[in-house]
């Protein structure tokens, strides 16, 4: 609420710094503290020097009793401008008091009249006045405002020293009170122009921050550009041109068939299963957290309660009576893409297990949205394993075998967890958990 409140603010929001770096504040906003403080620091002293005087000056009990009583009221109502206006230049937030700035300067200045006509000491105070009085009011009204302080202060000395005769108005009790004026309001207007400079300088800090933020996102977009560019020849010189080997070689076969030649159409096959082999180590190489084609279709929910479809029937298809369901708990949000990703592939991968290894009659896929995470659990009631020490089912020699490995890696980079629970006999849960509190699922989902 002081006069200082724009500087105030001007020197906190000097002082900030980039999180992770240490606050270094600007020469302009050092030199901006350095005059608040000093404006506050020779307010009090000056209060307090004129209040020793009125006590030593030998007045009567009652005037000394009401200065004292005035100086404590105008210190109290100058520290809690002074107080509201720090809390203000901190937090935004918190109650703006540049609204009642001139309420609080007209009750500090009538505080000041009070004192100054009962003890000529106060007088010197006029000057931190001045600079309150050009920096809470509009310079069309502060220029004004410190004549009229200036007349005031001329007045009340001659006030103090009328008894002196015909010379109680002397020349040196004009002169340094304007002299003294004077000082103030070219104090006051560099002090301003100083504040102005601060704020041009943030403000050109703020805009390069903005262009340096536009233009990561900038390279950001040319480089997810070049990499779709880089996938689209990657997939024409590879897997396109694979499929068209293994469609014409599909043909081949075909024809060999129909004419009998069944050594034709077995050399036929094997290029074929020969190309598809060499596709799919082509696509695991580069192919690395692209979005699946099924979550483009539809939902996580749809999709996974598709999954438990298709693994049921391949499972009948192979001989296996294999019950697997969908389950869907609490109310779906939007997920960001890496969290659908890796919710599919996780069930994938247990699914795949299930049938292949758990000879299980049931399995049940859970995807659960709570309050601060997503969580989804895949249960069988196979023949499960020992989870004490589950690293050997994780990787085996030929190079499969690592779908539990790379999905903690995938949910390690998510801040999530996986946890498998399992016992020989009793059937085996993976649990996949991935937190909400600290993301934002509907923004990421849009990305």
């Amino acid at each position: 609420m002081q006069g200082a409140d724009l500087p105030q603010a001007a020197v906190e929001r000097g002082v900030k710094a980039r999180p992770g770096v240490a606050a270094q504040p600007s020469g302009a906003a050092v030199i901006l503290r350095v005059l608040r403080v000093s404006l506050h620091v020779g307010f009090a002293v000056l209060l307090l020097v004129a209040v020793l005087r009125l006590v030593a000056a030998g007045l009567s009990p009652l005037a000394t009793a009401a200065g004292l009583v005035l100086a404590l009221l105008l210190a109290a109502v100058y520290l809690v401008g002074t107080f509201l206006e720090k809390r203000h230049a901190l937090n935004p937030k918190r109650l703006d008091p540049k609204p009642y700035a001139w309420w609080w300067l007209a009750v500090v200045c009538f505080l000041w009249l009070l004192l100054m006509f009962i003890s000529p000491d106060f007088a010197w105070m006029a000057f931190p006045l001045f600079f309150l009085q050009l920096h809470v009011l509009p310079r069309r009204l502060a220029l004004p405002g410190i004549a009229a302080s200036t007349a005031l202060l001329i007045a009340a000395m001659w006030f103090h020293n009328r008894g002196a005769g015909a010379d109680a108005l002397q020349l040196p009790m004009v002169l340094g009170p304007v002299l003294g004026a004077a000082f103030a309001v070219v104090t006051g207007l560099a002090y301003r122009a100083l504040y102005v400079e601060g704020e041009n300088q943030r403000l050109a800090a703020e805009e390069l921050r903005r262009t340096r933020a536009e233009l990561a996102r900038s390279q950001h977009d040319a480089g997810v550009l070049a990499e779709r560019e880089r996938l689209a020849r990657e997939i024409h010189d590879t897997l396109a041109q694979g499929f068209s080997s293994i469609v014409l070689m599909g043909r081949s076969a075909e024809r060999a068939l129909d004419a009998g030649d069944d050594a034709a159409a077995r050399d036929r096959l094997r290029t074929v299963r020969e190309t598809a082999a060499s596709n799919l180590a082509e696509a695991r190489n580069f192919v690395r957290e692209l979005r699946p084609p099924d979550l483009e279709e539809s939902g996580l929910a749809d999709t996974l309660r598709r999954l438990c479809a298709k693994t049921e029937a391949e499972a009948a298809a192979r001989g296996a009576m294999l019950r697997c369901r969908f389950e869907l708990q609490g109310t779906p949000v939007p997920l960001p893409n890496p969290y659908q990703t890796t919710l599919l592939r996780a069930a994938q991968s247990s699914l795949a297990n299930v049938w292949a290894h758990a000879h299980a009659n049931t399995a049940v896929v859970t995807l659960s949205f709570l309050d601060a995470e997503v969580t989804m659990d895949v249960f069988d009631d196979g023949v499960g394993f020992d989870s004490v020490a589950p690293a050997a089912a994780e990787a085996r020699g030929d190079g499969t075998g690592v779908g539990l490995k790379s999905l903690r890696e995938r949910l390690a980079a998510l801040d999530g967890t996986l946890d498998v629970e399992s016992a020989p006999g009793e059937g085996t849960v993976v649990a996949v958990r991935l937190p909400l509190g600290t993301r934002n699922p509907a923004q990421e989902a849009s990305e």
